[in-house]
């Protein structure tokens, strides 16, 4: 699997043939990741939760690609009002050929930028035949992440949030994932978008690393290929 890094929470995820664009908010960094959208084939569109800076490029990738299915909450995907979607909730599992997609919770708020209710936030679970990846969306540490290998077992790498303020910080991340994801590998995502989650690289590299977990800080529009 390849994963492309376009800012805040939104990567590129590719896989067997099929793109899967998560949290679209690619035009904030796009001057950097160099991001162009029609050029690409979105297949899927995967949300975690309603928040603006998660939601606020959805209708202009519908828009481009109108064959793209929606992957979210039944709020979401009845707010985006699309009709090639797949509306989850929590416990529910979606199959991309042999690529399983599995909604579990996140710690956090959602709710559109005009007030509207978005459901409860989530993460996923992308599991292949080779490769478990947690996509951890905003969240804070929650007790529920130690269920997440006991049930889908060995979680070859998370996609974390790190940036602090509205999301874990690197200390509490680099916690989360020693002690309850147990995984040997981290993204870090939701950092350096905003002032408030700014983060110190040196430092968020040193906390993982003090918990024996290598952290990867992509750049905007690096491209990152995960094997088991």
């Amino acid at each position: 699997m390849k994963i492309q890094y376009l800012g805040q929470n939104c990567f590129l995820f590719t896989y067997d043939g099929k793109n899967i664009l998560s949290d679209p908010f690619y035009n904030f960094g796009k001057a950097e990741s160099g991001f162009d959208l029609e050029a690409q084939t979105i297949d899927y569109v995967l949300i975690t939760h309603a928040h603006g800076d998660h939601t606020a490029d959805v209708k202009e990738v519908l828009y481009h690609h109108p064959a793209a299915q929606v992957i979210a909450q039944p709020e979401i995907c009845a707010y985006f009002e699309h009709p090639q979607s797949i509306d989850m909730n929590f416990g529910g599992t979606t199959k991309i050929d042999d690529l399983e997609i599995s909604m579990v919770p996140a710690s956090h708020t959602s709710s559109f930028p005009d007030g509207r209710y978005g459901g409860e936030p989530a993460g996923y679970m992308l599991k292949t035949p080779d490769t478990t990846i947690y996509f951890a969306g905003d969240t804070g540490i929650s007790a529920e992440m130690e269920i997440l290998p006991k049930f889908f077992g060995k979680i070859d790498v998370a996609i974390l949030p790190i940036g602090g303020h509205y999301t874990m910080c690197a200390e509490k991340a680099a916690f989360a994932a020693s002690e309850l994801i147990k995984t040997p590998k981290v993204i870090g995502c939701h950092f350096d978008t905003f002032q408030p989650i700014k983060i110190n690289h040196d430092l968020a590299k040193s906390k993982f690393s003090e918990k024996g977990v290598e952290l990867v800080l992509p750049k905007l529009g690096e491209i990152l290929e995960i094997r088991k």
